[in-house]
């Protein structure tokens, strides 16, 4: 069972090559990277391609925003599970992928997710907050709360049946895509209670307070969009929970 990992990646010279090399030190052998550029003016481009054999992809073009670059990689993915790392992540052990495979030998599996951590950018190895993945539901949904996204493998199958990400979003369209397959696909989700990916704090929904803002008016829109009922109140009340996941040291 081929396994493709999608990185979109803009400018990231100095993160790219430890998201890549963390999929390739995984021990599952069947590992196709499609790496999406939106056209690099730095060496991202020159630090990736010597990691890749002739059986990824890396493509390298301007695009319309990260929503656009991913469905890119879905489209020219081969793999029949399909997941996304983030250009300044990376997984956290080497048995990720071989654990998540396993579980999808059950044909009647969708989708597979589990958790992540994050780390600052000073220093990889030390966990800040871990994010325990929601179960996916329209009720989790309803108040702001859903699987983390990378930390998600889904079968491509879903996609070629349901769509892929909206473009119009600029922060929250994998929350609206998760709105979409809990509402109309019904997958079957097994959750793995194990942390997958290790994410680098920073990224454009975790970025200050004006994408916060915007991250919520997306999140209200793509309820909305998909007949999830919500308020701003109800996903406003995730925020005390999100706090006592920090870990103090």
């Amino acid at each position: 069972m081929k396994v493709s990992v999608i990185t979109a990646t803009f400018n990231r010279e100095n993160t790219v090559r430890r998201a890549i090399a963390s999929v390739k030190s995984q021990n599952y052998s069947n590992i196709e990277v499609v790496v999406i550029d939106g056209g690099s003016a730095d060496s991202t481009v020159d630090y990736v391609r010597p990691l890749l054999n002739e059986n990824d992809i890396l493509v390298t073009e301007t695009d319309d925003g990260i929503y656009d670059a991913l469905n890119k990689g879905v489209r020219l993915a081969s793999g029949e599970i399909i997941a996304f790392l983030h250009s300044d992540d990376m997984y956290f052990d080497n048995d990720v992928i071989s654990k998540v495979a396993a579980l999808f030998k059950d044909d009647t599996i969708d989708m597979v997710y589990g958790d992540v951590s994050f780390f600052s950018e000073e220093n990889v190895d030390k966990i800040t907050r871990v994010y325990r993945s929601n179960k996916l539901s329209t009720k989790n949904l309803s108040w702001g709360k859903m699987p983390a996204h990378p930390a998600i493998f889904l079968r491509k199958s879903v996609y070629e049946k349901h769509g892929v990400f909206k473009t119009t979003y600029r922060i929250a369209g994998d929350y609206e895509f998760l709105c979409r397959l809990a509402t109309k696909a019904k997958v079957n989700a097994v959750y793995l209670g194990d942390i997958l990916v290790k994410m680098q704090t920073g990224g454009i929904s975790t970025g200050g307070v004006r994408n916060t803002i915007l991250l919520n008016k997306e999140v209200l829109r793509a309820c909305a969009e998909n007949g999830i009922y919500t308020n701003i109140l109800m996903i406003l009340s995730k925020y005390p929970s999100k706090i006592m996941q920090f870990i103090v040291n």
